[in-house]
């Protein structure tokens, strides 16, 4: 995978999206940066974040995914995958949230959101790895590039999903106590049925990870 590295940018994931759709740049790449000043979150929100920070977006070839990953859980598979790599102190206690955060104990340190532009599939990312004041992050060791390099590691033999969902199907009894933002609203998932694809089924009706 190509690597492309800057000390600062607005954001990773609309530098990617432009120079993927620009066709100046082509999967699989990376591009991670140290400082990001306009970093987008998930429902076009903003991401705060600062130097230290674990910040990158990434572009794949949607028929190098693992076969069996639901287009509409590759939010639940990229974040659950960093969630793996990240839970290396117990006592952090590591959590995916669904559909797209991770969360250290009650505090949410990251998240995930995904775009397709044609047949191409990009993923941003960010980890909070320096302390903040209405967020949680990180305690660890490692520094962003140590991080990010194992996760892009993963994907040189990259779990099938059923490998993934099996290891969150038996933490979903996690997000029992939390709410979602589901179209516009925040729903209570207390009685929130987890399916095979990694959608809900709330109130029978059938919700999806797009995001």
């Amino acid at each position: 995978m190509e690597i492309v590295l800057f000390e600062e940018l607005a954001s990773t994931q609309r530098y990617l999206t432009q120079q993927i759709k620009a066709k100046k740049l082509n999967a699989p790449v990376a591009v991670r940066v140290k400082k990001q000043t306009q970093g987008v979150g998930s429902r076009d929100n903003g991401w705060e974040s600062d130097e230290g920070d674990l910040l990158f977006s990434f572009a794949l070839n949607i028929d190098t995914l693992p076969l069996d990953l639901p287009l509409s859980s590759t939010s639940i598979y990229f974040a659950y995958l960093m969630r793996e790599i990240l839970d290396t102190k117990p006592c952090d206690k590591v959590w995916f949230k669904w559909p797209n955060d991770i969360y250290v104990k009650n505090l949410k340190i990251g998240g995930v959101i995904t775009q397709k532009v044609g047949e191409i599939l990009i993923c941003g990312m960010g980890i909070n790895l320096t302390p903040k004041v209405s967020f949680g992050y990180l305690d660890t060791d490692k520094s962003a590039q140590v991080i990010f390099l194992e996760y892009l590691k993963a994907f040189l033999n990259p779990p099938s999903w059923n490998d993934i969902f099996s290891k969150y199907r038996i933490e979903f009894y996690k997000n029992k106590s939390i709410f979602s933002h589901i179209d516009g609203h925040y729903v209570d998932l207390k009685d929130a049925i987890l399916q095979d694809d990694g959608s809900l089924i709330i109130n029978n009706k059938r919700v999806y990870s797009l995001r």
